[in-house]
């Protein structure tokens, strides 16, 4: 096989959570453009539903859900759905995710519950239940959005719920992959440095730390959203076929130092 047909989707059926916007877009744009036909799932149907416009000029298939990753009952409705529309699932990209921050003292448990239902519950429910029917297919790639914070505690926001959660990620990446390897199914993480997508520039935190997160990072900047589509590509891909249980970095160095 040609180098570059590796990366070639054509064929494949893929679901991308938190994809109305940020780095779920693109991961969903991405892949379209790699060949794949995208489910794009998110809360705000109406922003997922003009992204799954676009992806189908350019000649894939695509479709619109709004899901509650939160909510089982929701989660496995989400997957009878794309499976009835692209009769199986490929590949999933767990994107969805939020955070709050707060100093560890002050943090109350409504922010840790939410943020932990989100961002780790969301991503098990998710890869579970996309999982079961890839064990049936014998057949499937889990791409699972992690970040630095699943390694070292990112300075100087404070938010010790959303570090657990991606540290948690890891793991369930990490199980997913020794458990499933036996059903041909793939399973890694995506770890992003902080990237400059809507949520984050709207935040009070970009103006407020956007010069120490520069200089915290070897090559001096945040990431723009599009600098996820690569490596998303990657994962999905047969050029990654012997790649499971991994975590790549997207992060201009960051974890270098």
């Amino acid at each position: 096989m040609n180098g570059m047909d590796l990366f070639d989707l054509s064929g494949e059926k893929a679901i991308v959570t938190g994809a109305a916007r940020g780095l779920g877009e693109q991961i969903a744009i991405a892949l379209a453009e790699a060949g794949a036909d995208v489910a794009l799932i998110d809360k705000d149907l109406q922003n997922a539903e003009k992204i799954a416009q676009d992806i189908e000029k350019i000649g894939k298939d695509a479709m619109a859900l709004k899901v509650d990753v939160t909510e089982q009952g929701e989660v496995e409705n989400m997957v009878r759905k794309v499976k009835e529309q692209f009769s199986k699932i490929d590949i999933i990209v767990n994107n969805a995710g939020i955070a709050t921050v707060s100093p560890a003292e002050e943090l109350s448990k409504e922010d840790w519950d939410r943020v932990i239902d989100v961002n780790l519950t969301g991503v098990f429910l998710c890869a579970q239940a996309a999982g079961r029917e890839m064990i049936k297919q014998r057949k499937g790639n889990i791409i699972n959005i992690a970040s630095a914070a699943s390694l070292i505690v990112p300075w100087p926001q404070m938010h010790i719920h959303y570090n657990a959660t991606k540290g948690g990620v890891l793991m369930i990446t990490k199980t997913l992959a020794v458990e499933w390897a036996k059903y041909n199914i793939r399973a890694n993480a995506i770890a992003p440095f902080t990237m400059k997508t809507p949520m984050v520039v709207s935040s009070q935190l970009y103006a407020k730390y956007l010069d120490e997160w520069e200089a915290r990072c070897p090559m001096r900047r945040i990431g723009e959203p599009e600098e996820i589509k690569g490596v998303a590509i990657f994962l999905a891909s047969k050029a990654s076929s012997f790649i499971t249980g991994s975590m790549i970095l997207v992060d201009g160095g960051y974890l270098a130092w």
